[in-house]
């Protein structure tokens, strides 16, 4: 793996035009500058092509007014870092970042860690990309300064456990593992209540920890698994689904309404696009790899719903008093959140059937 030494967000911004670097009004009227942790790569993460995609349509539809610069591979800085620039309102005007990170800047984002949200990717894109997702997410204007473009699929979504102990095919299957979680409470009290023990690291810890045996095993989507080689500290995996992982992209509220109204029509008709291509990209993505990790691994597994089901009624009723008691938010918003994911779920299903079924 190659790996690309990030720069200082200061040093960073100095390899920006002098238009981004010297002053926010110029910055306002030329230059959309985007950072991503992921790598500036077509074919190995779903963000980078999308963004490529939402650059051409901006430059074209604005004829050139507003120039998108995509700065790839945490060159910016990390995802607080970034979001921190972009909510400053200075010299980096959008960002995307992970479920953790947009916790920090938008409390009610960590209800993206409800264990088993989804049942399928359309169910996951018809919510993401409905106007009732678009009402909740717009709060971030008032509270963190930035406007919400779309979510992303982190790494395809779904995730998958791998370890060291034993293909997990039931709930009983966890018990006593320890899994490494991120340092994310919400994924701890889901361990927890699925019977294994939790053990929070960063991401750069990972592989240590299963090669001396801190962690028994982790879970991450499928494409990061074969990507980081999880193959070669952990022999089993099991696609569960049991956290879908995702990425909001934000852009400054400021340097939005410093726009015309064209150039903010572009915007956000163009990110429509660069996030549906992106949707596509990750399901192919993910497929591939989960493709790939049954070849890499000694043993794969994919869960059948009824087992999800199952574990899904042991796990959310105890994530449901973590992010309540815990957390801090109302039981009448988390409530609302869950019946319109069910709600849009049943909604596509039936739409199929109804549309494709006579």
């Amino acid at each position: 793996m190659t790996t690309t030494k990030r720069l200082p967000l200061i040093a960073a911004m100095a390899t920006l035009p002098l238009a981004i670097a010297s002053t926010h009004v110029q910055a306002q009227s030329t230059e959309m500058a985007i950072a991503t942790i992921l790598p500036e790569n077509m074919s190995n993460n779903e963000v980078y092509p999308a963004l490529v995609h939402f650059k051409n349509l901006v430059e074209m539809r604005t004829n050139g007014e507003v120039e998108v610069r995509i700065f790839g591979n945490s060159q910016l800085g990390s995802e607080v870092e970034t979001a921190s620039e972009v909510q400053a309102g200075r010299s980096l005007q959008s960002t995307i970042i992970t479920t953790g990170a947009m916790s920090s800047f938008y409390d009610d984002y960590q209800l993206m860690t409800a264990p088993f949200l989804f049942d399928n990717w359309r169910q996951a894109w018809a919510f993401f990309d409905s106007e009732w997702f678009a009402d909740f997410m717009s709060d971030t204007i008032e509270e963190a300064g930035m406007r919400y473009l779309g979510t992303f699929d982190d790494g395809g979504g779904f995730v998958a456990f791998t370890n060291n102990e034993r293909l997990i095919e039931t709930v009983e299957d966890l018990e006593g593992l320890n899994i490494r979680t991120e340092e994310n409470p919400g994924h701890v009290a889901i361990m927890k209540a699925l019977g294994a023990s939790a053990t929070p690291l960063p991401w750069g810890e990972v592989i240590t920890a299963l090669e001396t045996g801190l962690a028994d095993g982790q879970f991450n989507a499928p494409v990061l698994n074969t990507t980081f080689n999880f193959d070669e500290v952990t022999d089993y995996t099991t696609l569960t689904g049991h956290v879908y992982n995702s990425a909001a992209w934000l852009v400054s509220e400021d340097w939005f309404q410093g726009l015309t109204e064209e150039q903010q029509e572009a915007i956000l008709v163009s990110a429509r696009e660069a996030v549906a291509i992106g949707h596509g990209m990750s399901g192919a993505l993910a497929t591939a790899s989960w493709q790939e990790s049954c070849e890499r691994f000694e043993e794969c597994y994919i869960m059948p719903t009824e087992e999800r089901q199952r574990m899904a009624e042991i796990a959310r009723p105890e994530w449901r008093d973590w992010i309540v008691n815990d957390f801090g938010i109302e039981a009448d918003k988390v409530d609302a959140f869950l019946e319109e994911v069910a709600r849009v779920g049943e909604q596509v299903s039936e739409s199929d059937v109804s549309i494709y079924g006579r």
